[in-house]
């Protein structure tokens, strides 16, 4: 396979494009505009609310497509392309289990609005990174919101040893991914970011052979699969450097721009 034949570039925000503040490199928004010269379309896939995304890449909000929430909800250009949602029934019947575990913030996360329990004054600000729009209510049973598409839960020290064994018993129900070092989601069975860029690459016409894709962490795995220029960040949990073809250098190295410079001198 040759880099010149990548149609489509695919890459995951925290741990990935984002450095360790939380920040995109000015030389990626360099690097984008070669790679619209070179009708390459791009695709942000993320953890995130669509809000927190298009907030750190508001300069191309409307020029590129945005997976959001791990495969929850897609859109380009601010247009809905598809959603997964998991009923206010599922919702209420794991919160019981989830309050019983030690050190956690647990996200309801509504296609407009995120909603949080705490009473801690820290953990809003810390959720301000991830999620722009939230609010914070009595109980969490009781939101009236018509549209939800996951769970998210915070832990304050480590998510896969602390939070995973407590609800790993739900998977065949429901999506359960460990998508950072202190966050675990739970979301309807296809919701994942694989899912979502299947079908956005069959809507565009365009293989796996012509992907190329950036990721860090387990909620990335999915998308991995359905790329042949498949790329590990250094930093990565040691299951996304197995899955992938490729490694790169770290988030704070700008690893996804050393590998979108190759590709764009391989069009020259």
């Amino acid at each position: 396979m040759e880099l010149s034949q990548v149609k489509l570039v695919v890459t995951d925000m925290d741990g990935t494009l984002l450095n360790s503040k939380g920040e995109v490199s000015p030389n990626f928004f360099n690097l984008f505009k070669e790679l619209q010269a070179n009708n390459i379309q791009f695709i942000a896939a993320s953890g995130r609310q669509y809000f927190s995304i298009i907030e750190k890449l508001d300069a191309i909000k409307n020029e590129i497509t945005i997976i959001a929430e791990n495969g929850g909800v897609t859109k380009r250009g601010g247009v809905e392309l598809a959603n997964m949602q998991l009923s206010k029934e599922k919702i209420n019947s794991i919160l019981p289990l989830l309050r019983t575990i030690d050190n956690i913030f647990i996200v309801l996360c509504g296609k407009q609005k995120a909603y949080i329990e705490t009473k801690d004054l820290h953990f809003p600000k810390l959720l301000s990174e991830y999620y722009t729009e939230f609010n914070t209510v009595d109980d969490l049973t009781e939101v009236n919101d018509d549209k939800f598409l996951k769970l998210a839960i915070y832990h304050i020290e480590d998510s896969e040893a602390c939070i995973y064994p407590h609800v790993k018993h739900l998977e065949d129900e429901f999506q359960i991914k460990v998508s950072g070092q202190n966050w675990l989601d739970i979301s309807h069975h296809d919701a994942n970011k694989g899912f979502a860029l299947k079908q956005v690459q069959d809507t565009m016409g365009i293989s796996e052979n012509e992907t190329m894709v950036f990721g860090d962490y387990n909620n990335d795995l999915e998308m991995l699969s359905r790329a042949y220029f498949s790329y590990a960040m250094e930093n990565a949990h040691p299951n996304v450097k197995e899955a992938a073809r490729f490694e790169t250098k770290s988030n704070n190295d700008q690893g996804v721009e050393f590998i979108l410079e190759q590709l764009i001198a391989s069009r020259k």
